[in-house]
This record gives structure tokens, sequence and C-alpha cells, in this order.
């Protein structure tokens, strides 16, 4: 793998820092109440399968635009987790049997939603034996049987570190192999208590290295307490483990229980960020206050030329 390059991050000026308002938001992240054609029929039909998406549930402010581009992000595995992240709002605490008719449902939904790009994530299932690492599998081969030419990207647990839960995985040949990082080493105790650093970085080169073909994606948050050159650190621990596409957004707080945001960035900042990334080398860069995970999936993929042709 070519090193990457050097790049210097924002140097020389002070962060540009929000008015200390706690409750209010900046003007920039203020989005209008979505309303497409296209998004309303996906609606109506969500509500007709009894079907709950992450997008939906996370009250993602980009609901509308992937919606319209028939993009959406099905949670798998139940809806309690076993960690207890500090940026999450995910119940904690001991999740329930795994439903065995699942992968079918989903696949029947993206058949009936037409889905051109779709997301399988998860909570964290440390209880079970694989992590839930075959429901996964399961879910993309489901998804492939109804709709061949949909590309399934998922976003998956670090499985604690077990490299064959992670193989189980990549033998099902998802479209793109998604782990974020979500922070900078040093919050990782705080933030993210019941995962390791190193561990997530170890997972994507893993799977950069099994299976060159699936291009590997991460994601980071900012605004939890970081520095820009941490930040930059973390930019360059992603591209030297084979990360290809990266998103950088911008953390809010789900709830008064969660971490508070220790800052809102600028969009300036993010645009100045994306240029860092694009310069280390990743083939596919999404950087701005309202991006997460999901955004601009359909394009992220389609940069990468890796359409499945089964």
């Amino acid at each position: 793998m070519t090193a990457p390059v050097s790049v210097p991050l924002i140097r020389g000026r002070r962060p540009q820092a929000v008015p200390p308002q706690r409750d209010r938001k900046p003007a920039w992240l203020r989005v209008r109440a979505p309303g497409s054609p296209e998004y309303l029929r996906l609606k109506r039909l969500m509500r007709d399968l009894n079907l709950r998406t992450v997008c939906e549930e996370a009250m993602c402010p980009n609901i509308g635009e992937c919606w319209h581009h028939g993009t959406a992000t099905f949670m798998i595995l139940g809806d309690i987790c076993t960690r207890s992240c500090g940026y999450c709002n995910v119940i904690h605490g001991r999740p329930k049997s795994t439903d065995s008719d699942e992968a079918q449902r989903v696949a029947h939904a993206v058949g009936q939603l037409e889905l051109q790009h779709v997301v399988v994530t998860s909570v964290d299932r440390d209880d079970l034996a694989d992590g839930g690492a075959s429901v996964f599998a399961q879910t993309i081969h489901a998804i492939r049987k109804i709709r061949a030419r949909c590309r399934v990207e998922v976003l998956i647990p670090d499985f604690s570190g077990r490299r064959e839960h992670l193989d189980v995985v990549l033998n099902a040949r998802p479209s793109i192999l998604n782990h974020n990082i979500e922070t900078i080493e040093r919050l990782y105790r705080v933030a993210r208590p019941g995962g390791q650093y190193r561990r997530a970085l170890e997972l994507l080169t893993r799977a950069a290295a099994s299976n060159p073909r699936v291009p590997t994606k991460s994601g980071l948050m900012l605004g939890l307490g970081e520095s820009l050159s941490e930040v930059e650190t973390t930019l360059r621990d992603l591209r030297s483990a084979g990360c290809g596409i990266v998103t950088i957004g911008q953390y809010l707080r789900p709830s008064a229980a969660n971490l508070p945001v220790s800052r809102y960035y600028t969009p300036g900042e993010f645009d100045e960020l994306g240029r860092v990334a694009t310069a280390l080398g990743f083939g596919h860069v999404e950087s701005g206050p309202l991006v997460r995970s999901s955004y601009h999936a359909h394009e992220q993929s389609e940069s990468f030329d890796h359409r499945p042709r089964f």
C-alpha cells in the first residue's frame, strides 16, 4: 500500500468555536422537513410493512435526501445493545433472542421498496457466539436473491476482534464493509468504553487485506473534545489501515444523558478537513456538519465501481 502523503491540517489559527448557546444549534445544522414524492412513497411502504429504519430512529437530518435516492438503513439484531457508548441513545441492556425470519423480512422490504442501495447495521451483540455475523451474512444473501443488483453495504460492530466472525461477513460479499472508528483514540475510554481504537483499526486492516475488491469505510464524528491534530492522526491511521471511504460529521447530543457537545465545527472547517482527507488518499470523502455514515452511500459505492455481478 502506498504510504499516505504528508499533509498539514489546519495550523496557526484558533478553532472557530460557536458562542456558548447550549440549547441552540447553529443555523447550518437546520434542514428542511423532507417531502419529495419518493420520500413519501417509501415512508408509506415502511408503515405498511411495519418496519423501522435507523434513518427514522436516529432522526437523521438527511433522511429526505437519502430516501429520495432510494437508499435506506436497516437495523438488525434487535434494538437493545450490549454496550453503552456515551454518544449513543440506543437502549443498553440484555437483548432478546434473534429473529430467525429477520433476514427474509428485510429482503422482502428491499424488494417492495425497490431500493438501489441498502445499508444494514446492528446494535452490538456481545451475547451471541458470533456477535451476529451470521445474521449479517444471511441478510446479504437474502437481499441479493430478491434484488440482485441492489448494493448492500454493511455497517458492522467489531465482533470483539474475532477474525473468523469478520470472515463470515466478508464471505457473503457485501458491496462495502463499514466499521466506524467514531472518535479519536484519547476519547475512547469515555465515549466508547466497550470498544478499542486499535481493535477497530485492525478490523479494517484485516478486511482490506482479506478481500481487496470490497471497499472498506469508516466514519468520524467531531465535537466530543478532540483537537484538530488528533483528527488528522485518526485520518492517517485509517488510511494506513487500508480504509478507502471516510465520512466526517458533527456530533449532535441525542439526550441530556449523553455526552455534551464540546463545540460545533463550521462548514468551512469541514471543507478543509475534507480536502485533507482527499490529499491523504481516500477514494471518497464526505465531510460536512450534517454528514452521517450513510450519507451519499450510493455515490460512495459508485465511485469504486464495485457493483456486484452474480
